[in-house]
């Protein structure tokens, strides 16, 4: 299961993201817009920055199209033609993350496939509606055609069987919005019958791909909120460990299904294994380190998406001690045992945070959908130059 790496000009070792990815963690972007595309801002983080992957979602997209004037040609053409604001949105995006995959193809190619993934989401309210958005992740699919794309599907009870089915039609996908380990425990149960069902079928499992984005700083969030509420020194204590802990417990059990037979006899097949990805990694308290979500997490064969402050963060400051995830499970075990002792109900922690994502997803992408219909409104009579 080891990660191939990209060749890249070593910066010695006093270059953390060069550590970082020495020590198997590949480093991906969260982040993309046109102008990043456009300036080459984005081949320049791959060069210096150790960047080998991209993910992006409906608040870097609306953030995106408002704030550049790059997408007003686009944007005038298909008012002129009279697209309605989803399809409108969908080439917007499908353009970008286009560009994007080409930007970062010759990481592909260099990784075997392993990296140089961009990442676009399906419609996230299509999150609870199976058949819905499998048919949205094969139009994505088709509309991007490039072999390092990722079609990001939400971890909710119906997206499993949307994961497994895509995967099973060659589809490379990018699992968002995993928060508990038993849900994780059912993303890679889909992940392992998609790529049986893509053996089965005739697909080449060396080029099919995907990752599982473990989201971490906003089970911090959550669990210390608890943790105040309950105010007892032993609660305040425990605040900042839940996070990490429950990551490295999902890293324990991505060891378990990734040694067993049944995912071996995928390997043999040319199968690469779906790689845990670091989520949410920048941190929400201020009275954190700003790295804590990297530095703590380092492992090889897992990926880092990070913001673009948390990335410049860990060039800046950030201590690679070489592996803290294996070897420190028994600690992360004590840890949830203390929440819960404390009265934290994880269970609930993750239910919340799941249903929270989601809706968080919806309302970002309705937001996404009013700012790409205002810019149709705004373009459809001007020509821009």
């Amino acid at each position: 299961m080891t990660t191939p790496t990209v060749p890249v000009a070593s910066h010695g070792s006093t270059d953390p993201l060069r550590r970082l990815t020495d020590e198997g963690v590949a480093i991906w972007l969260d982040d993309m817009s046109r102008s990043r595309l456009a300036t080459q801002n984005l081949a320049d983080l791959v060069r210096d920055k150790h960047v080998v992957g991209v993910t992006t979602n409906p608040t870097i997209f609306q953030k995106a199209i408002s704030d550049s004037e790059l997408y007003d040609r686009q944007v005038h053409d298909l008012a002129v033609r009279g697209v309605d604001v989803e399809e409108a949105l969908r080439m917007i995006t499908t353009y970008d993350v286009r560009w994007a995959c080409d930007v970062l193809r010759p990481v592909y190619d260099a990784s075997d496939g392993v990296d140089g993934r961009v990442s676009i989401e399906v419609d996230p309210r299509l999150a609870q509606e199976t058949d819905r958005t499998v048919a949205e992740a094969r139009q994505l699919w088709w509309l991007v055609e490039r072999p390092n794309l990722f079609v990001k599907i939400p971890a909710t009870r119906a997206g499993l069987p949307a994961i497994a089915q895509c995967l099973a039609e060659g589809i490379s996908v990018n699992v968002t919005l995993i928060f508990s380990l038993e849900r994780y425990a059912a993303v890679m149960d889909a992940f392992l019958d998609g790529m049986e069902r893509a053996r089965a079928a005739g697909h080449d499992l060396s080029r099919l791909a995907s990752v599982a984005s473990f989201f971490v700083s906003r089970v911090d969030t959550e669990v210390d909120a608890r943790l105040d509420k309950l105010g007892s020194p032993e609660a305040k204590a425990l605040r900042g460990k839940a996070a990490i802990a429950n990551a490295r417990l999902a890293f324990q059990k991505f060891e378990e299904v990734f040694g067993s037979s049944r995912w071996q006899a995928l390997a043999a097949a040319g199968g690469k294994p779906q790689r845990p990805l670091w989520a949410s990694t920048g941190v929400k308290d201020p009275s954190y380190d700003d790295t804590q979500y990297v530095v703590e997490l380092v492992t090889r064969g897992v990926v880092n998406t990070m913001p673009e402050p948390t990335l410049e963060a860990v060039a800046d400051h950030g201590v690679i001690r070489g592996d803290t995830i294996r070897g420190a499970y028994l600690d992360a075990q004590q840890a949830m045992a203390d929440l819960a002792a404390a009265g934290v109900d994880v269970d609930d922690v993750v239910q919340v945070l799941e249903d929270e994502g989601v809706e968080k997803f919806e309302t970002s992408w309705s937001d996404l959908l009013e700012s790409t219909r205002k810019e149709l409104t705004r373009l459809a009579a001007d020509d821009p130059a």
